[in-house]
């Protein structure tokens, strides 16, 4: 197919149109932005500063932040600035890179999700041979397996988008820039793509979301043989990745595994898994974990002892 289009930028119709809602929006994401950049570089800097960052778990949770981070900033400072204009309009390539970054880093999150909980099962069902088989070097690897990952699946979607002829109209019902409403102004048959879309980010989700599931099926399962107060700590821990994979996973598996079609409720999904879960995540994981909670206080706490110290 011929590369065509006489557009040079996008409309996007946004979250509302009326004036008042875009305000209390401006100001509500806003504040969920700051939220995630100070909560996640809270963890980042704990994990790195402390010696947390030696377990296998804290080493990806300290580049999951990272990713959270990276992810919502493809979006969300784009959404709070359009909130104060009346016309929201996006370039041809940054919507094609805001396409590309989304599923770049969005991949990248649930490959690392992914890793979390063969993690988790591997310290639950192998404790003896745990530091064996998650040894820092396996821990590098899956890392790097995961930006592959992100990098193929990425690079896969914006091929299947760059060369779709956009001759107009080019108001996109939404609030950045995704596939499905891309597809829907394209001045081409776009089913094909369509389908190819929904079987690759389709799908993947789905497979990842059943994989993850198997796993805490299994991890359940062998907590059988765990005392009580065992299965307490194995339990309070994988329940902060339980929330995550499911704050995540199911609106992704809404947006992308059904007929690539647009609906008015897509763009409350898509907060979902562009700003609220990032957004959470922080919460998730230092409100129901004593050893980041510690890691914190002795982080945070010492230097500002230190500081207080040299004043």
């Amino acid at each position: 197919m011929e590369c065509k289009r006489n557009i040079s930028e996008f409309l996007l119709m946004g979250l509302s149109s009326k004036r008042n809602i875009e305000v209390f929006c401006f100001l509500f994401f806003s504040f969920c932005y700051l939220a995630i950049l100070c909560g996640n570089l809270l963890i980042l800097i704990s994990i790195r500063c402390s010696s947390l960052f030696n377990q296998p778990m804290y080493y990806f949770l300290s580049h999951l932040s990272s990713m959270d981070i990276f992810y919502t900033s493809c979006v969300t400072p784009k959404l709070i600035g359009d909130l104060l204009v009346r016309r929201k309009t996006i370039s041809y390539t940054n919507c094609m890179l805001q396409v590309f970054a989304m599923h770049f880093f969005g991949m990248i999150e649930i490959l690392i999700l992914t890793a979390m909980a063969f993690d988790r099962c591997v310290a639950i069902c192998k404790p003896l041979h745990y530091m064996v088989i998650m040894s820092r070097s396996r821990c590098h690897i899956l890392i790097w397996a995961s930006w592959v990952g992100g990098a193929a699946h990425s690079l896969s979607q914006f091929c299947l988008l760059i060369c779709l002829p956009f001759c107009g109209p080019n108001e996109i019902d939404h609030y950045y820039c995704d596939i499905f409403p891309l597809l829907k102004v394209a001045c081409t048959d776009t089913t094909i793509t369509g389908v190819l879309v929904v079987a690759n980010s389709g799908l993947i989700a789905l497979v990842t979301f059943v994989v993850l599931f198997g796993s805490y099926v299994v991890i359940l399962f062998t907590l059988r043989n765990y005392s009580a107060e065992g299965r307490h700590k194995a339990l309070s821990t994988c329940a902060s990745h339980i929330t995550v994979v499911i704050l995540f996973f199911g609106p992704s598996i809404f947006a992308y595994l059904r007929p690539p079609t647009t609906f008015p409720e897509d763009k409350i999904f898509a907060l979902f898994y562009t700003i609220i879960a990032p957004m959470f995540n922080p919460l998730i994981y230092t409100l129901r974990n004593t050893e980041m909670k510690k890691a914190m206080k002795k982080v945070w706490c010492q230097n500002m002892f230190s500081e207080e110290k040299h004043s």
